[in-house]
């Protein structure tokens, strides 16, 4: 039997099978177990911070498992103190943290966050974006408004209230003295690295000022520098009171983290919320070894020079570009972005079929000029054979 087909024996259909089997990486490259060479514009889907067998990653990950692996959280370890100490001075700003080990749980701590500061306050109701994504867990996705993912696992806990995302004024109406908290994304991932309009956030912010109710910033995707800034809420000037981060922020590991501002980061009590595997001594080592070694004034250089590589593409199924930092959404006036994938894959390129119009490039923070260059120049052919 090959790799594919046991992997199709052994393992429950969710994901179906994967079209690519990688065996191996170094930087933003990958090789696939036939030997092929592929460059990687996935990231992990925007997890691979560092890019593959980077040496500091290495050298903190060997170093820490060769120590002590695990405590669980019976007892306290240096590097997951250094690493919440870390986020606050990259914050700037008072905070509590909560480490997990992946982005829904992350989302799944700030979701309980914010109903104990509901049930305090006599509040009742959550509001989210539509086609927002949060997770996969109950929790999580009662907050996410992608219906196709949400309505089979329903009905759900909590009452959660959705509005058209980027609408200010619908926010406005739907957020009142009642609501709990608003759970929204800097920019929207899974939806197809959708940006919002400018001064979104701001009114967010002013929104649930006015009313009384929380303001999440799930950053699971956008935050440790894949926009250019450690955490996106910064370029637009605004604290959220809970912050979700996870993927980037292990370099590939897993971790996920729960960051509560000001009063809301002391509401669990004792034996509230608690994780086995959460701040995990190994992972909290990665995650320091991406924060040490992440360079915004890179990222920005590069990922302006993607942009402007890809916006000066003219062909007739591309539509445009959109997104911030290396994270980037190639948006198609048709539904081919499977298409488009495929003839990625064949030219050498890794890229993410996201939604039917829109792919998602996302390399590693650390991909060079000279790799973006490689993608920029073979685009134009790839999007021409996704078009035939």
């Amino acid at each position: 039997m090959s790799l594919f087909e046991r992997f199709e024996d052994a393992f429950m259909p969710n994901y179906g099978v994967p079209p690519i089997a990688l065996a191996r990486g170094e930087g933003s490259r990958v090789w696939d177990v036939e030997g092929r060479e592929y460059l990687d514009f996935i990231a992990g889907i925007a997890t691979s911070s560092l890019g593959h067998a980077h040496p500091a990653l290495v050298e903190a990950v060997t170093r820490q498992v060769s120590t002590i692996a695990h405590t669980s959280n019976l007892f306290l370890h240096e590097p997951e103190v250094l690493l919440a100490e870390r986020l606050r001075a990259l914050l700037n700003a008072p905070a509590r943290v909560f480490f997990a080990n992946s982005g829904t749980e992350a989302n799944e701590a700030a979701y309980k966050l914010a109903l104990k500061y509901g049930r305090r306050e006599g509040r009742t109701y959550f509001v989210a974006a539509e086609n927002g994504f949060h997770g996969r867990t109950i929790g999580a996705l009662s907050l996410t408004g992608k219906a196709a993912i949400r309505e089979p696992f329903g009905p759900f806990p909590v009452d959660v209230r959705f509005v058209p995302y980027g609408d200010a004024d619908a926010l406005k109406e739907a957020v009142t003295g009642d609501c709990v908290a608003v759970f929204l994304e800097p920019t929207q991932g899974e939806a197809g690295v959708v940006p919002p309009p400018d001064g979104y956030f701001e009114a967010a912010r002013e929104i649930c000022d006015s009313t009384g109710a929380l303001l999440v910033a799930d950053e699971i995707q956008s935050a440790i520098g894949r926009t250019g800034h450690w955490f996106a809420h910064q370029a637009d000037g605004v604290t959220p009171d809970i912050l979700t981060l996870a993927k980037g922020l292990g370099g590939g590991l897993p971790i996920g983290a729960c960051v509560g501002f000001g009063e809301i980061g002391g509401l669990f009590a004792k034996g509230d919320h608690g994780s086995t595997f959460g701040g995990n001594p190994v992972s909290c080592a990665a995650a320091l070894a991406v924060l040490d070694n992440v360079d915004l004034a890179h990222v920005r250089e590069v990922s302006a020079r993607l942009r402007a590589g890809l916006e000066a593409v003219r062909h007739p199924l591309l539509k445009g570009v959109r997104g911030r930092g290396l994270w980037l959404g190639a948006v198609l006036r048709e539904p081919r972005s499977a298409q488009l994938q495929q003839a990625a894959a064949r030219a050498g390129f890794l890229v993410n079929a996201l939604q039917p119009d829109a792919v998602r490039i996302a390399p590693p923070l650390v991909v060079t000029a000279e790799e973006v260059d490689a993608f920029v120049t073979a685009f134009p052919a790839i999007v021409e054979e996704a078009a035939k």
